[in-house]
């Protein structure tokens, strides 16, 4: 099985029912200076990640990768967004930071420098993403960043010396200007875009006025379920949040 990219974007092929599935098989040309990566697919067959030069292949379609999650069954989709991450990876990890030297490949993971030693791996970027509660209302913001109009959680990435707790109290003051109760951790989730780890909380509102960071944020508010604004799609873990706590506000009035 081949998760074969173009850019960022994976080609895809029809499955006949319905579904879409990475290359069985394929002829590519690797780009320059490019490495192909061996996956761990969970049923023991062979998987290999590469990048092409060609936005063509006769019989396959590119897709968005944050798209393809809603064709591509979950067990691929997880090795989709590994290929990508290590595909990413291996882009940008060409020298040694150390002394300069050209970098080899020493695992399917990891690079050495052939003149000091000096080893690399894919480092990933931890971000936080808070869900706030307020009674019947959750605190949705939309950040600057977003290219399109839908409210998200507040989020950051963690700091040198930072819990991860300590990050979300943070993010949440310095975005909102608001304090919030001990944060409770409810999942977390890799995102390759390009290379991190989205640790997700939920919280209480504890105290002060909302005054949004004009920096960080273009708008934000509390919403009840009945006033939400457009939210963020799936497979985001900010969706899989404000869903969770979409369903308990259901339940609570059944």
């Amino acid at each position: 099985m081949l998760f074969l990219f173009h850019d960022t974007q994976l080609f895809l092929t029809p499955a006949a029912d319905g579904t879409w599935l990475p290359l069985a098989a394929a002829s590519f040309t690797p780009v320059a200076d490019g490495l192909a990566f061996d996956l761990p697919a969970p049923d023991g067959t062979p998987c290999r990640a590469a990048r092409v030069v060609d936005a063509a292949l006769p019989g396959a379609q590119l897709w968005d990768l944050r798209t393809a999650h809603a064709v591509l069954p979950p067990a691929l989709y997880a090795l989709a967004t590994k290929a990508a991450e290590l595909l990413h990876w291996d882009a940008h990890t060409r020298h040694c930071p150390v002394c300069g030297t050209r970098l080899v490949r020493q695992t399917d993971i990891s690079k050495r420098c052939p003149a000091c030693g000096e080893e690399q791996w894919p480092q990933l970027q931890t971000a936080v993403l808070v869900l706030v509660e307020r009674g019947d209302e959750v605190l949705l913001v939309q950040s600057r960043s977003f290219r399109h109009d839908f409210y998200g959680l507040v989020a950051g990435f963690v700091e040198t010396g930072e819990s991860l707790e300590d990050c979300v109290r943070r993010e949440v003051r310095e975005e909102t200007g608001l304090e919030i109760s001990p944060p409770r951790y409810v999942a977390s989730q890799p995102w390759p875009f390009p290379i991190q780890l989205m640790v997700g909380f939920r919280a209480r509102y504890a105290a002060g006025t909302l005054r949004l960071q004009d920096e960080e944020l273009r708008k934000g508010g509390w919403f009840t379920p009945a006033t939400l604004p457009t939210l963020p799609s799936p497979p985001s873990l900010a969706r899989k949040l404000i869903d969770m706590w979409l369903q308990e506000r259901c339940e609570a009035e059944m």
